[in-house]
């Protein structure tokens, strides 16, 4: 799949994957870092809800430019902007893991277009005093998210010294990379066709540089530009019970700040294996909040 891209009007480049069918727009996500092409575990159940799904590569990512101390909440204006792009006036969005925040700001901060949201194994808000953002993740995200806390230059350093790796990784060699991230559940799932696909989408997602990984990180453990309570529009809440990459309480935390969500919290899923039964489900919930506000 080849990355299209537009250019804003200040000049920045923004980059995309476009799954190119289905008559409604579906923003997807990615994860950090997962930019990358987009596969069969997506664009299969897109199409099966006559969803269009377009991935936005985040800023740092590929070649869409960088925006340096960038928040999450910055991502909306891009995806309005890609949606204008497209032609489309209304959307629905999916954000996996690192995208479920990117997701909530879209639904929150732009509510007369981004009708309804998807937040997959998505990350809560890091410093608040009813979720330890830390607790029940892999040593890996503790080392990552240490960094961050230490700032650029230390999350530079942390990040560049697996940049070789990563950008050379194999799906053979995905498991023993994430090691401490995955319970069982996943490492099931990064076997065959999905373990190359996450594979390919790793390299490319770092075959430019960490900068957009950097910016990921540093935006999650910094206020997100908008608050839960500003999401008006529907949303739906997936979260597995074994996920080592984004705790089971994240996404009790994220339920209990989002009253109105349609919550899915499954046991016997971690945070790949949820996507066999999340998306689908998922997709078509999306697809039916977009009918009911176009009719």
């Amino acid at each position: 799949m080849t990355v299209k891209f537009f250019i804003r009007a200040n000049g920045d480049r923004v980059d995309y994957f476009d799954g190119g069918e289905g008559s409604d727009l579906l923003i997807y996500h990615h994860g950090t870092p997962g930019a990358g092409p987009l596969h069969a575990d997506l664009l299969e159940p897109a199409l099966a809800s006559d969803l269009r799904i377009v991935e936005l590569v985040r800023p740092g990512y590929g070649n869409s430019t960088r925006q340096p101390n960038r928040s999450v909440a910055d991502v909306v204006t891009l995806v309005d902007e890609l949606a204008n792009h497209l032609g489309f006036d209304l959307y629905v969005t999916m954000g996996w893991s690192g995208g479920g925040p990117h997701a909530l700001a879209n639904v929150a901060l732009s509510p007369k277009r981004c009708v309804a949201a998807m937040s997959l194994a998505g990350v809560g808000m890091f410093g608040q005093l009813d979720l330890d953002f830390l607790n029940g993740m892999g040593q890996d995200n503790h080392d990552e998210f240490g960094a961050a806390l230490k700032g650029e230059s230390d999350l530079r350093s942390y990040l560049e010294s697996g940049l070789p790796e990563m950008q050379k990784i194999s799906g053979e060699q995905i498991v023993d990379m994430m090691g401490s991230l995955l319970p069982e559940e996943d490492r099931d799932s990064l076997t065959g066709e999905f373990g190359e696909n996450m594979a390919e989408i790793f390299r490319w997602a770092v075959h430019t540089g960490v900068d957009g990984w950097l910016d990921d990180d540093i935006a999650f453990v910094l206020p997100w530009g908008f608050e839960l309570s500003d999401i008006s529009n529907p949303v739906t809440i997936w979260q597995g019970a074994t996920d080592l990459m984004v705790p089971f309480d994240h996404g009790k935390w994220l339920a209990k700040k989002l009253p109105h969500a349609n919550v899915n919290l499954l046991e016997g899923h971690g945070h790949l294996s949820i996507g066999e039964p999340a998306l689908s489900e998922g997709f078509a919930w999306l697809k039916t909040k977009l009918a009911t506000e176009k009719s």
